[in-house]
């Protein structure tokens, strides 16, 4: 008995672990990095945790809003082109054929098979196979503005509340060091785990988040360090 084959393909994930990825990220890096540069500045413990906590809520609504309006940037885009392409269709479909006809051909299939392929697939959905092979439109890759900004905002609370629960409960004294620490700690299992779930090379992905992290706190402490006062 022939068992069915399966694939298991995860671009129907690229959506939303892109936002969340970034979200998560970009919570656990510029809250880590603000925390230590407040902190090398020379703040208290109260000021270092209020400023913590103003950078996370600035961060969340920031990337609910930029995902937002660069998501629907991209639906409008979408939109207009459909509108475009289905105004073709009606006004000229002999053309769209033949224009859907010299995409096959130029993907190798021969003049007549391609012939017969786009006027199969336009009597079944023309717009949608002018979307799917003319534009790159789908349905996996279509923007969803209310869906990239909730994740983007979510994730990036939850990655902002890590190093900020860290400074919170830390000594004053071992405050820069445990943050740095824990949040490298979080930015490598949010690499590993970001790649697995895409599917990617888990130790080169886990390598570069933790590296621009590590960079990213490096400045900003230094930062804080030089234009912060002296103890």
């Amino acid at each position: 008995m022939r068992t069915r084959h399966r694939e298991r393909h995860r671009m129907h994930r690229t959506g939303w672990l892109r936002a969340a990825v970034l979200g998560a990220n970009d919570g656990i890096v510029s809250t880590a990095s603000l925390l230590l540069g407040v902190a090398s500045a020379h703040a208290s413990h109260k000021a270092i945790v209020i400023a913590g906590l103003a950078g996370l809520v600035a961060g969340a609504m920031s990337m609910a809003a930029g995902e937002y309006v660069s998501v629907y940037s991209q639906a409008d885009t979408e939109h207009a082109d459909l509108q475009r392409e289905r105004q073709e269709l009606g006004n000229d479909e002999e053309g769209e054929h033949r224009e859907l006809t010299a995409i096959y051909v130029g993907r190798g299939l021969d003049a007549k098979l391609a012939s017969q392929v786009a006027e199969q697939l336009m009597a079944h959905d023309a717009l949608g196979a002018h979307a799917r092979d003319e534009l790159g439109i789908t349905e996996t890759g279509l923007a969803r503005p209310l869906q990239a900004a909730f994740a983007s905002a979510a994730s990036f609370t939850i990655g902002a509340a890590l190093p900020l629960v860290v400074a919170t409960l830390s000594p004053y004294s071992y405050l820069s060091l445990v943050v740095a620490a824990t949040s490298l700690v979080f930015l490598a299992v949010l690499g590993g785990l970001s790649a697995r779930a895409g599917g990617a090379h888990i130790a080169r992905s886990t390598l570069r988040v933790v590296f621009w992290g590590t960079l990213a706190m490096l400045v900003t402490a230094g930062v804080g360090s030089v234009f912060g006062e002296s103890p």
